[in-house]
């Protein structure tokens, strides 16, 4: 990644917290995120206690930085349609998901697990995504041309999963490229509770998606860059 789309993704994200920062915004984001279903001005009025004119400058804010998504329903309305909000798909997570997805992902874990899949068969699946990942980065613009540049679109990619990743540069390959060897150890497991229950499954899908995207980031930029070794939950040196 560029130190220019570094720079933008940093101040887009600045932008998304300071949007957050005003109490009655975040009030009226928390009620959108907890709910299963987009909620319209006057829903989130009537359930905050506030004038709904209080409100649309609030959400006008937060769809015009990303984390809102909007949807017009005139079905069966007289008058302007409604507006409907629900918490945009690549908004931050703030662990506030409808109590149906955990329990969903849990449920599907323990099918996946009970199918005794291999594990080459589960890292395989997690390659997939990876390498989706890393063409979605390619489309973007994103495209890294190091392995310096590779390694900072995988920790970017990790990171917008929530994985709060942190590099250590190694040492000098024999080609002299000083920051390909690189540590990247992860303080955050957004799939704990999971991978806790299912270290075999969840650990190995993580796997195969670092490897996936760091092939395919790799082959984009026509260098010869891999994952040499992935310590899991279990390993925790580091995880």
């Amino acid at each position: 990644m560029s130190v220019g789309a570094g720079y933008t993704r940093l101040m887009q994200r600045l932008a998304l917290l300071k949007a957050l920062g005003d109490n009655t915004r975040y009030a009226i984001y928390l009620e959108i995120a907890r709910s299963p279903i987009p909620r319209s001005t006057a829903d989130i009025a009537e359930t905050l206690g506030l004038h709904p004119n209080t409100i649309r400058p609030h959400l006008e804010r937060m769809r015009d930085v990303g984390l809102l998504d909007v949807e017009v329903d005139s079905r069966g309305t007289v008058g302007r349609p409604t507006n409907r909000y629900s918490v945009a798909s690549d908004a931050p997570s703030l662990g506030l998901e409808p109590p149906a997805f955990p329990t969903l992902a849990g449920m599907l874990a323990q099918v996946a697990a009970q199918s005794l899949p291999a594990v080459e068969d589960i890292t395989e699946i997690g390659r997939r995504q990876g390498r989706v990942a890393a063409l979605r980065n390619t489309a973007g613009g994103l495209k890294p041309t190091t392995s310096r540049a590779c390694a900072s679109a995988l920790m970017a990619e990790l990171a917008s999963l929530g994985f709060d990743p942190t590099g250590e540069i190694e040492g000098r390959s024999t080609t002299g490229d000083p920051d390909r060897n690189t540590t990247i150890a992860f303080a955050h497991c957004p799939f704990r509770e999971l991978a806790e229950v299912y270290p075999q499954l969840v650990c190995n899908l993580h796997r195969g998606i670092v490897e996936g995207f760091a092939a395919a980031a790799a082959a984009g930029a026509g260098i010869d860059w891999a994952v040499q070794e992935f310590h899991t939950l279990v390993d925790r040196d580091p995880c």
